[in-house]
């Protein structure tokens, strides 16, 4: 009997030990921006400029902390913007400096600097590849190219481009590989083939063939504004799993890419599947979970709409 009124009393203590801390942005008279937990502790203490438009008490999105500016003092970092914080308050990495911000994530990693090199992280802000390049390219459909010994230069516009250097391309696990004799399956990186990098078990593959057997439907839809005329082989889309459940993140996610193995649909082309595998979300804007099937229905009349408006275009939907 005690046994059990002792599990009984513990029940409330479990719960409340379960629930998910809120993290929450403020800023001080100087408008230095830090962060504080639901209670008013300090977990990250005010000592940032940031660029982006955040109201004071606004809530910490996302699995890490991030901070979209310079620390106050600071010594500037080649190639580094922003600050990356775990929900802890621990330093993780800087982000690499990208269009005018932070680097964006591809294919689940995004680059990060340490000591004017570049490496990626996760999510979580872990380590994947190690910073070890000079400069190295997002990842897309597998592989990322990397130079040393290369630097920035002014073009004639005023934008910057890599010169110089050696060149190589990198796998996911940050190996260096040799490009093969171009085939049906191989991947084109810079003008050379390389060997299909994506793998599945059998649970995966059900995952992936729920978008295949629809992929006449949504290669239509994502076609249908191309303004040139496409073969029919070409107008097929291909889905790949680039990122797989963990820490914070219990979903597979699915990208598309196009018929050159590019990534398709920047925002609206990306899913969600859930660990179990039974719910489909497209990804809207990275964050903004949209059940499939309302996706679908919207993308559709999208595309109709459009065909309406653009009667010539040259890749036709289905009638």
């Amino acid at each position: 009997m005690k046994k059990i009124l002792l599990a009984i009393l513990l029940i409330p203590v479990l719960t409340f030990s379960q629930k998910k801390e809120t993290l929450k942005y403020f800023k001080t008279k100087d408008s230095l921006v830090g962060v504080k937990n639901q209670d008013g502790k300090i977990v990250v203490p005010a000592q940032f400029n940031v660029f982006s438009y955040l109201e004071d008490g606004e809530v910490v999105e996302g699995e890490t902390i991030y901070f979209d500016g310079f620390k106050k003092d600071e010594k500037k970092e080649k190639n580094a913007w922003g600050y990356v914080y775990d929900k802890k308050g621990n330093f993780l990495y800087r982000p690499f400096f990208y269009d005018n911000g932070a680097d964006y994530f591809s294919e689940g990693v995004r680059r990060f600097v340490k000591n004017g090199k570049v490496g990626f992280v996760d999510r979580n802000g872990k380590t994947v590849i190690d910073a070890q390049h000079d400069f190295v390219s997002p990842f897309n459909y597998g592989y990322a190219a990397f130079c040393d010994g290369c630097d920035w230069e002014k073009t004639e516009d005023e934008h910057k481009a890599i010169v110089g250097g050696t060149w190589g391309i990198m796998n996911f696990k940050g190996e260096i590989v040799k490009p093969i004799a171009k085939s049906e399956n191989a991947v084109e990186v810079e003008g050379k083939y390389f060997q299909n990098p994506f793998n599945y078990n059998e649970k995966e593959k059900n995952i992936l063939q729920f978008f295949n057997k629809q992929n006449k439907k949504l290669s239509e839809i994502y076609y249908v504004n191309v303004y040139n005329k496409l073969a029919e082989n070409e107008k097929k889309l291909f889905f790949e799993i680039v990122e797989r459940p963990k820490e914070n993140f219990p979903f597979y996610q699915v990208n598309t890419y196009d018929y050159r193995r590019m990534e398709a649909g920047i925002s609206n082309f990306k899913f969600l599947v859930s660990e179990d595998g039974k719910n489909v979300f497209a990804l809207e804007f990275d964050h903004e979970k949209i059940p499939f099937e309302k996706w679908l229905k919207d993308e559709m009349k999208e595309a109709e709409n459009f065909q309406k408006e653009h009667p010539d275009n040259p890749n036709k939907l289905s009638k």
